[in-house]
């Protein structure tokens, strides 16, 4: 897989007459070197439905009078750039007129895929419909008459669809179409025949091609999904909706499924189809090194101009980014991630299907923590090992049942500990703890929000009676040692009940343990994760590390005093013999409503690093500079100091 990948769209209108008009072969290659640019994925099929080559099962797009598709595939090739080819898989608004009876329907028809005819905007297949087979026909033909370097099939997944040809399937079947689980089910077939059907197609023709179907998400703890894909593409446009906290969070998890995967941005200000936005050349310069530091490769989304011509001013852009991804390449291929923590996937674990759970954001809420933290860290599945792990995180809700009892015991035995919190721990009829965390179950805790206090000094905060807002647990000891005690308030807000502009003060009386040590590790009795999501609350995030360092003591690896804003990672090329230290600063911030923006860049000084390692360090430098550093060793914990921090730096330890 490339590193420096554009993913063009071209999504255009009949209306619009002399479409590729000014596509020029020069001027395409003199923008792909501009940008730096080493794979671009082109159109074979857009969302309008209409196709950019002479098609016998397609219609070409009005406008186009030349077969642009080979053009842009000869001109790339010329140039040792890679062709993937985008078909439209899930959209094809052309078709769509013709053959409304093969569109989803949901339950209400209240989607935005789902809406009449009346307004601008794109319907959505069912899979489950004569329409599979128009599409495996256009993909069978682009495969088949071009040199295709992979396929890229777009706005698919598994879908709850209540058109005819479901509710008929679901019926033939002798299934209640009233059933969700029905439902999901008969979606989640309909997706896999389809993922097969078009894997057969394309690799009965060219064995080994590229194949990725692109959902805009990755569900965490559905390897199977995965899977369906030789590779996997994270969409994540910081700006469009992702926001800067969705990369890490889904590059930590798949980084552990054994497949290639990249991170795909914007250029845009906004997000997709957006004509004449330009985000910052610093934003696409951190996006493509949070890539990097990811262990993932990178990708830009552009939008072809319908004349053809490619934006210079869009390549420029792309090409400050791509400029340093290139000098960096050597130190980023097969590296795997170094880490002391495993997030077990509050997604990954289902629980976000249980109602009670449906609006948690407990996943990013812990991402965003130990990255703020400096914590070295997976997220991971039920699937994954837990050896490598010295702690794991249960984050608020995550249900112990059966199989995953013995693989935790396993892992408490072997020396690992946990952190729990809110209703992690609890077996699978929510009245006790299935896993002995020193504490004993006794209710949900009628007062919310409510307060705790520790029995230690929070680093910043220090010692006091600190609100948390999400649910608590109210429990007893039962062998644990209290860390911290809970505080109710004199009385829950009410329209006869109430006390100033919020809360109801603390009755500052002791209300029962709010955080407890054991021997497997430590309990935290609040949804400390989801409300740092929704909150953000400095006592939150001091109580979670003052856990966390208490559980990982000598055995943590990394230190540094990289501000709040920074993220740091550290990979291992193991063939290499080096790790490599990645360091990043930037500092988003919001313009408009709900977007993210990364414009100035203030570089940091003298950023002091502890490793602990195993073996013995034999040379330390910053990449790509190839610039020695001075390090000490002293009982296989490493420190260096990097003088100066500009976005983003490496720093290479061989051994």
């Amino acid at each position: 897989m490339r590193f420096r990948q554009v993913h063009l769209d071209f999504h255009t209108s009949e209306a619009i007459e002399l479409i590729g008009a000014q596509f020029e072969k020069k001027q395409f290659q003199e923008m792909l070197k501009l940008g730096h640019v080493d794979s671009i994925t082109v159109f074979s099929k857009c969302h309008h439905g209409w196709a950019y080559h002479p098609s016998a099962v397609n219609d070409m797009h009005p406008g186009l009078t030349f077969d642009l598709l080979q053009a842009m595939i000869e001109a790339a090739h010329d140039i040792n750039v890679k062709t993937p080819v985008y078909l439209s898989a899930g959209l094809d608004e052309k078709l769509a007129r013709k053959h409304p009876e093969w569109l989803f329907r949901d339950q209400t028809d209240g989607t935005s895929w789902v809406n009449g005819f009346m307004k601008p905007g794109y319907h959505l297949f069912c899979m489950n419909s004569p329409y599979l087979e128009i599409l495996l026909s256009q993909i069978k033909e682009v495969v088949t008459n071009y040199d295709v370097d992979g396929i890229f099939l777009d706005i698919v997944g598994v879908k709850n669809c209540y058109c005819h040809n479901c509710i008929n399937s679901l019926l033939e079947q002798g299934k209640d179409p009233r059933d969700p689980n029905a439902v999901l089910e008969l979606g989640e077939l309909t997706y896999a025949n389809y993922t097969a059907r078009v894997n057969e197609t394309i690799h009965a023709i060219k064995p080994g091609t590229p194949i990725f179907h692109n959902g805009g998400h990755i569900r965490r703890g559905r390897r199977d999904l995965a899977a369906m894909n030789t590779h996997l593409e994270l969409e994540s446009l910081p700006t469009g909706g992702w926001g800067y906290d969705h990369f890490p969070l889904s590059a930590r998890y798949v980084q552990n499924l054994g497949l290639p995967y990249l991170g795909m941005t914007g250029k845009f200000h906004t997000s997709w189809g957006e004509f004449g936005g330009y985000k910052h050349p610093n934003a696409l310069r951190y996006e493509t090194a949070l890539s990097l530091a990811n262990g993932a490769r990178c990708s830009v989304g552009d939008q072809l101009h319908p004349s053809g011509v490619m934006d210079e001013a869009t390549y420029t852009l792309i090409g400050a980014a791509y400029q340093e991804v290139q000098t960096k390449e050597a130190w980023c291929v097969q590296a795997d991630n170094v880490a002391d923590i495993a997030l077990i996937s509050l997604e990954a674990a289902g629980a976000h299907y249980a109602a009670d759970s449906t609006k948690l954001q407990s996943d990013a809420g812990a991402v965003r923590m130990l990255l703020e933290s400096k914590y070295l860290f997976d997220v991971i599945d039920l699937d994954q090992h837990f050896d490598p792990y010295k702690v794991i995180i249960l984050p608020d809700r995550i249900v112990i049942h059966e199989a995953l009892k013995k693989k935790l015991q396993a892992f408490l035995l072997n020396g690992g500990k946990l952190l729990a919190t809110g209703k992690s721990g609890l077996n699978e009829a929510g009245d006790a703890f299935a896993i002995d965390l020193g504490v004993k179950w006794v209710c949900e805790n009628p007062y919310k929000p409510d307060y705790f206090r520790p029995h230690f000094a929070l680093a910043n905060l220090r010692n006091a009676a600190f609100v948390f807002y999400s649910l608590g647990q109210k429990i007893e000891l039962d062998g644990g040692v209290e860390l911290g005690q809970r505080e109710n308030p004199y009385f829950n807000r009410d329209v006869f009940t109430f006390c100033s502009h919020q809360h109801t003060p603390s009755r500052h009386h002791h209300a029962g343990p709010g955080m407890v040590e054991s021997a497997s590790g430590i309990y935290f009795a609040w949804d400390v994760f989801d409300d740092y999501a929704k909150m953000g609350s400095l006592a939150l995030k001091e109580s979670v590390q003052y856990a966390l360092d208490r559980l990982l003591m000598e055995h943590k690896t990394l230190q540094t005093n990289l501000p709040a804003q920074g993220i740091a990672t550290l990979t291992k090329q193991i063939s290499e013999k080096r790790y490599v230290q990645h360091l990043l600063y930037a500092s988003p911030v919001k313009r408009g409503k709900d977007i993210e923006v990364i414009e100035d860049i203030v570089p940091l000084y003298q950023i002091n690093v502890a490793i602990r390692i195993p073996e013995a360090a034999t040379d330390v430098y910053l990449a790509p500079q190839m610039e020695p550093l001075a390090f000490e060793t002293r009982e296989q914990l490493l420190t260096f100091t990097v003088p100066k921090l500009d976005l983003h730096q490496m720093v290479v330890i061989e051994y």
